[in-house]
């Protein structure tokens, strides 16, 4: 039976919670913040939402909250997980039709192929096509949209499956275990989401930090390509 979460790693980012919240009750499905070791300011938003709350001790990183939180789903019978940023970047239009997608396609890893407006910076956008670059060659794909964008619905049980090979914790995550499912034969379908960036909002995002842990994630999977192109020609 296809049992569906939201799942929204948090660190200090409380602003927007209450709203987001009151979104996603619209639809039903169990919400799980994961919080990543917050100030307290921010902890005691979180007690008043009504919601499931992880605690973790120790700020780790939006990977090793969302691990935490798969590891949580499946321990207790969901199926699906519904990953959230909690800075609301994404619009919440089109979840509906990610839903669904999911439902219809339950072993698929539904991906956000962002779509973004002018107030993006061009800092970002030329770090995302970098990425998408080496992903198409490390994969030897070209139908890979996006490899950073936090906007997903996982199917559990295959996530699960291969978190104990991945081990980013920061913002490198979402492009980790991206190219895991996909050597692990996970298929991805896409939908559109359109990405906003507020004047003066709040981004973890450490530009030389996070940039040499994407880079160093690149160059592992760059090193293992003749293992992956080994397996796919004894596969055939």
């Amino acid at each position: 039976m296809y049992k569906l979460a939201f799942i929204i790693p948090h660190f200090n980012h409380s602003q927007k919670l209450p709203l987001l919240v009151g979104e996603l009750r619209k639809f039903g499905h169990e919400i799980l913040i994961i919080d990543d070791g917050s100030d307290k300011a921010h902890k005691n938003k979180l007690e008043n939402l009504g919601v499931n709350v992880i605690y973790r001790q120790n700020n780790g990183g939006k990977g090793a909250a969302l691990k935490d939180g798969f590891i949580y789903l499946e321990q207790n019978g969901f199926t699906h997980a519904l990953q959230i940023d909690a800075d609301m970047q994404h619009e919440l239009s089109n979840l509906h039709d990610f839903i669904k997608l999911s439902e219809n396609n339950p072993d698929t890893l539904i991906c956000g192929a962002p779509i973004y407006s002018s107030d993006a910076p061009r800092s970002r956008l030329y770090g995302r096509k970098i990425t998408n670059f080496w992903v198409a060659v490390n994969t030897l794909n070209l139908t890979i949209k996006d490899a950073m964008c936090g906007f997903r619905v996982y199917p559990i049980k295959q996530t699960c499956e291969i978190l104990p090979k991945c081990k980013s914790n920061g913002m490198d995550y979402d492009i980790d275990i991206l190219y895991l499912l996909f050597k692990a034969g996970v298929k991805f379908l896409w939908l559109d989401v359109n990405v906003r960036y507020e004047v003066g909002g709040v981004s973890h995002f450490k530009g030389f930090k996070d940039n040499l842990l994407i880079s160093k994630i690149h160059a592992k999977h760059f090193f293992d390509l003749p293992r992956f192109i080994l397996k796919r020609l004894l596969r055939v």
